[in-house]
């Protein structure tokens, strides 16, 4: 299994930035896939879902109405376009195979570097 993650940087507050996740090595559109974010000190948390059609999406409180998780089968990529972005949302951003539940077990085994993500004036 390979993830990558690309697509972070550093951005003002009410900034806008898209991530993206390539992912190979296992049966992409099967999978439900989840985005998950680690901020300094702090344990993982969970940020967003999308079923394996991509129909059905799941967000945590934090980013709902902000963040949209999107993908493609064809490219097997996850997408993660984060808008009106806050101080808050700083952290180092992960893509896992998993739905909310899941995602856990994958990320001790199957974590990528991830792509940093800071949002300061």
């Amino acid at each position: 299994v390979h993830v990558v993650e690309s697509g972070g940087g550093l951005v003002q507050p009410g900034g806008s930035l898209r991530l993206s996740c390539a992912a190979s090595g296992f049966a992409f559109t099967k999978s439900d896939m989840t985005w998950v974010r680690q901020a300094p000190g702090k344990g993982p948390e969970w940020v967003s879902s999308v079923s394996p059609s991509g129909l059905y999406m799941q967000y945590a409180d934090s980013v709902k109405g902000r963040f949209t998780i999107s993908r493609d089968n064809v490219w097997s990529t996850v997408y993660l376009q984060m808008n009106s972005l806050e101080a808050e949302d700083t952290a180092l951003y992960y893509c896992v195979r998993g739905d909310r539940d899941t995602y856990a077990t994958y990320l001790r085994e199957e974590r990528g570097q991830g792509t940093q993500v800071t949002v300061s004036s």
